[in-house]
């Protein structure tokens, strides 16, 4: 059979197939319900935050804190949405604007593209983070209007680029004479602050809602709104929903990761031309998105954490499976000169491994050293194959994979 009669028997296979999904789309992290169910206390919360900018006044600045897949980004989405609704019946001069500060990635896009949201036209690049955010601030003043500006993974930002961003836009205020700024921030860290130079946490003035994770039973309810509208009837087993509501809750209960098993699994028995789901296709998607999830981490670490990892990715290859931060730094720094970069602070590098330990790229313990007290012990958490097949296709990493730091001789000698 040649290539074009199998891909013509795969498609065939797949539109005429009507057993499994009736709506897919419905599963997506960006489908919002009518509903969100076990929210309603934050939606409450957010809502009476807002709620003055219909009587023409700036609302109080309001940040948003919790793992990812709680339901931040969904319950501001929602209170927005029926805030625009009530903007137009009251004739409000109220405008949102959602940047999810991650992909923006620097100071430059987050100011354009707020520009280019009240129909400031600035270049992709060319000018200052100054000159685009006084077109801002000068096209915002002539608008007249309240402006919500909602920041999405505003701490992805932060901890690339510092604090510059939320500096700006926490002072605008005093600044404009005909409109007003108001604030949401969403951070999926919860220690945020620490990041904050005290000017800025002076200006912010913020409000606070954290959002816990679901537990099992709440993440199976959050399943079962959607199972109706995206399962043909019967096309799901009970054992099949309960296991992805088993599954993400024990991984911090993230209704995005239960909602991704869900899907992912429909779509294994799909290919397999089952006719219903089972545990057993629950269990397969597991493992597409963990491989996924990993590699997608790794990709979208920053330079330096990305060096921590391999530089624990070498220890492991020079058979030191448990290090300490000391031997982690050595490495660190080592690589930071064959790139020509200054390394930063031990204390910063100590940070890093927290975050990559966080997010399950590393396993830090604590151990007892006895009399010598404590000393935290590092490991890879992740496939040493993944990270050589994610790194070796790095433009600025890939020689660092192969690479034999000179440290680590020493290092093993003086574990002997």
């Amino acid at each position: 059979m040649n290539s074009n009669n199998i891909l013509d028997e795969v498609f065939e296979k797949f539109f005429n197939n009507v057993k499994i999904f009736k709506d897919r789309e419905v599963l997506r992290h960006d489908y919002l319900p009518d509903r969100l169910p076990h929210r309603e206390e934050q939606i409450k919360r957010l809502g009476e935050t807002v709620a003055p900018v219909l009587k023409d006044a700036k609302c109080s600045n309001i940040f948003i804190y919790g793992k990812t897949g709680t339901g931040k980004t969904a319950v501001t989405q929602y209170v927005l949405n029926h805030l625009e609704a009530k903007t137009k019946e009251f004739n409000a001069p109220i405008r949102f604007h959602f940047i999810n500060c991650r992909l923006a990635g620097t100071e430059y896009r987050v100011f354009a593209s707020l520009s280019q949201s009240i129909g400031v036209r600035v270049p992709f690049t060319g000018l200052s983070v100054g000159e685009v955010f006084d077109r801002f601030r000068a096209g915002l003043d002539s608008s007249k209007i309240i402006f919500i500006i909602v920041l999405d993974e505003i701490d992805a930002l932060i901890k690339a680029r510092g604090d510059i961003l939320l500096y700006e836009l926490t002072r605008i205020n005093e600044t404009l004479r005909n409109s007003k700024v108001s604030l949401i921030g969403i951070s999926n860290d919860l220690r945020l602050k620490e990041f904050l130079d005290p000017r800025v946490l002076s200006s912010l003035g913020e409000e606070e809602i954290v959002f816990r994770p679901y537990d099992a039973s709440e993440l199976k309810n959050i399943l079962f709104e959607r199972v109706h509208l995206a399962f043909c009837d019967e096309a799901l087993s009970e054992g099949a929903l309960g296991l992805c509501a088993a599954l993400a809750a024990a991984e911090h209960g993230d209704a995005r990761r239960a909602l991704d098993l869900l899907r992912v699994a429909g779509e294994v028995a799909e290919r397999k031309d089952a006719n219903i789901v089972v545990e057993e296709h629950v269990r397969e998607a597991e493992s597409r998105i963990e491989h996924n999830r990993v590699v997608e981490a790794l990709r979208n670490l920053t330079l330096h954490s990305k060096l921590v990892i391999l530089s624990v990715f070498h220890l492991g290859r020079a058979n030191v499976h448990r290090a300490i931060t000391g031997e982690i730094y050595e490495v660190y720094s080592e690589l930071c000169e064959e790139l020509g970069l200054t390394p930063l602070t031990q204390r910063r590098v100590s940070t890093l491994i927290n975050e990559l330990d966080a997010v399950g790229l590393l396993n830090a313990r604590v151990i007892s050293m006895g009399r010598y007290g404590r000393t935290k012990k590092i490991r890879l958490e992740v496939m040493r194959t993944l990270i050589r097949g994610v790194f070796t296709n790095d433009n600025r990493l890939g020689r660092l994979v192969k690479y034999e730091p000179k440290c680590l001789s020493k290092q093993a000698s003086g574990r002997r």
